[in-house]
């Protein structure tokens, strides 16, 4: 469930154009690699470290996602 913030920073008007572009999980076949997490929470916490200029490491853990998921997610699709 979205927080009351969560939902101010990523309304579901705009998740439903962000949806279509994020790159898709696949898990490797012989286990390990990137966790399969909730991807709307993943872009919200991404969103909001970008709009306020918080550096990662001061990501609120109530997003639900790690400050190095998030990191790693935002490198893997602005290189996709």
């Amino acid at each position: 469930m979205l927080s009351e913030l969560a939902r101010r920073l990523v309304p579901d008007e705009l998740w439903e154009i962000a949806e279509p572009l994020m790159p898709g999980f696949s898990p490797r076949p012989q286990g390990g690699g990137t966790a399969s997490l909730d991807e709307r929470l993943v872009f919200t916490a991404i969103v909001y470290v970008l709009t306020s200029g918080c550096t990662w490491r001061q990501l609120p853990g109530e997003f639900g996602v790690t400050r190095s998921m998030a990191h790693r997610r935002f490198a893997a699709w602005t290189k996709a």
